[in-house]
């Protein structure tokens, strides 16, 4: 039987302790009924002996402690899901926002998901092609892989990551079993109306599920939108057997959300007031992606999160670098200079690109090409340095091809615009059109007969 409690006694801030409770448990969903009949959703955050504190969901505005009621559901936070869930966009708790009927479930599913068992883990080892090169051609994405945007306050990560999750395709037989699920953490309305309209405009909503949770919006729902957005992506693999995409934008704005809660219970706080336990959330966050041992489906992880300051020793990307593996980096430099997207190839990194490339995967030259490509683009880059310090004079012919090179490359390889859908064939011989520049004698990354089979 559910019982109705008239023992609340303290409400602050997002916070609300309840006195003289029974049975009920953490995570656990109320119900709060105000002295005007309004409702308001809360949780269950802790259970002390009989006091539960739970935190709301919506203002604490209008709550009169002694003639509010609160119970209590029996059931934590759940996503309903069915097969009907592609091409909608739901707000940040997983009720429908566009518009559109309620999801008749298949089934009902606590979003408080585990993080996926290391034995159960299968290797990462397909391509996953984004139509972006600086990302294909360089710091290739593999299917089942965690591979974070850093971005900084003013760069336009949102238009790169609607850019990725328009173009991301698997490819092969598995292409028409891909999906992508997008989850927006406390944006702008511009925002939420420029994702949506794009979405829209390109087509790409019908295969995409989308979470829209507004900068407006209580930071509980801001917590809860990333679970949302990765228990509709574990239903979407591993039990329809799709390959899934998720991009979540913005970490940062949900561990502020995390930091605004820690604060209110009164925890200590850890490094820059973020709570001691930031990292454990955020692992068992990200560790949901992945893919399983016996399961076709997969889910590719993209977070991305500004870093304040740009400083990338901030504990959100210094902790997400560590659970992740790798990192792409937007450069403010590259956005000046007009590059989009401004991605800096050189400190972003894929630890996994090796797996996903080569014969049957991308193409038989690529690891070579992608070697050579680096290492011209650092000494063009060298080299520019100089010409700034010593003149033009002063560097030999060879040395004003590398800065040529590197002026190149920006132009044409990193800043393909926002429009652009390069396969990765295309990124492959844009890149050998572009080592053409330099020398044959100067690509010694790369092995003879591929140099008389790609370079004409």
């Amino acid at each position: 039987m559910i019982k109705e409690y008239k023992t609340i006694s303290e409400v602050a801030g997002p916070l609300m302790l309840v006195k003289d409770v029974e049975n009920v448990t953490y995570d656990e969903l109320g119900e709060i009924t105000l002295p005007n009949g309004e409702k308001r959703l809360c949780r269950v955050l802790e259970i002390d002996g009989s006091d539960a504190l739970v935190q709301l969901f919506e203002s604490a505005a209008g709550i009169n402690l002694k003639e509010s009621s609160v119970r209590f559901s029996g059931t934590g936070t759940e996503l309903a899901v069915s097969p009907e869930i592609l091409g909608r966009v739901f707000d940040g708790m997983g009720r429908p926002a566009d518009g559109g009927a309620p999801i008749i479930a298949e089934k009902k599913l606590n979003i408080n998901g585990l993080p996926m068992n290391p034995a159960a883990r299968d290797y990462p080892a397909e391509f996953i092609q984004t139509g972006v090169s600086a990302i294909d051609g360089l710091n290739t994405l593999v299917r089942g892989q965690k591979l974070p945007i850093f971005s900084g306050s003013g760069l336009p990560h949102a238009e790169l990551a609607s850019q990725i999750a328009r173009q991301a395709k698997v490819l092969g037989d598995d292409g028409s079993n891909f999906a992508v699920v997008f989850a927006a953490i406390g944006i702008t309305y511009e925002e939420a109306d420029f994702f949506a309209s794009d979405f829209r405009r390109t087509g790409a909503i019908d295969r995409t599920v989308m979470f829209m949770n507004l900068a407006n919006d209580p930071a509980v729902e801001r917590i809860a939108t990333p679970k949302m957005a990765l228990t509709a992506a574990e239903y979407l693999a591993f039990d329809l057997d799709m390959h899934v995409l998720v991009i979540l934008t913005d970490i940062t704005n949900y561990a502020e959300a995390l930091r605004e809660v820690s604060a209110a219970r009164k925890e200590v706080p850890g490094r820059r007031g973020y709570p001691g336990y930031l990292y454990t959330d955020l692992a068992t966050m990200y560790e949901r992606a992945g893919r399983q041992k016996g399961k076709a489906g997969s889910i590719t992880l993209i977070p991305i999160l500004t870093m304040p300051e740009d400083d990338i020793t901030h504990p959100i990307p210094d902790l997400t670098g560590y659970i992740t593996e790798g990192q792409i980096i937007l450069s403010r430099e590259l956005y000046r200079k007009g590059a989009r997207p401004p991605i800096d190839v050189l400190p972003s990194l894929s630890r996994l690109k090796d797996k996903g490339i080569g014969v049957g995967k991308t193409r038989e030259d690529h690891a070579d090409t992608m070697n050579q490509l680096f290492a011209a683009y650092a000494q063009g880059k060298s080299n520019l340095e100089l010409m700034a310090i010593l003149g033009e004079a002063a560097l030999t012919e060879t040395d004003l091809q590398y800065a040529k090179f590197s002026e190149e490359f920006e132009k044409q390889y990193v800043s393909q615009g926002y429009e652009t859908d390069r396969s990765i064939i295309d990124t492959l011989d844009l890149g050998w059109k572009l080592l053409s520049i330099l020398p044959k004698s100067e690509l010694k990354r790369i092995k003879d007969e591929y140099i008389d089979k790609y370079l004409g």
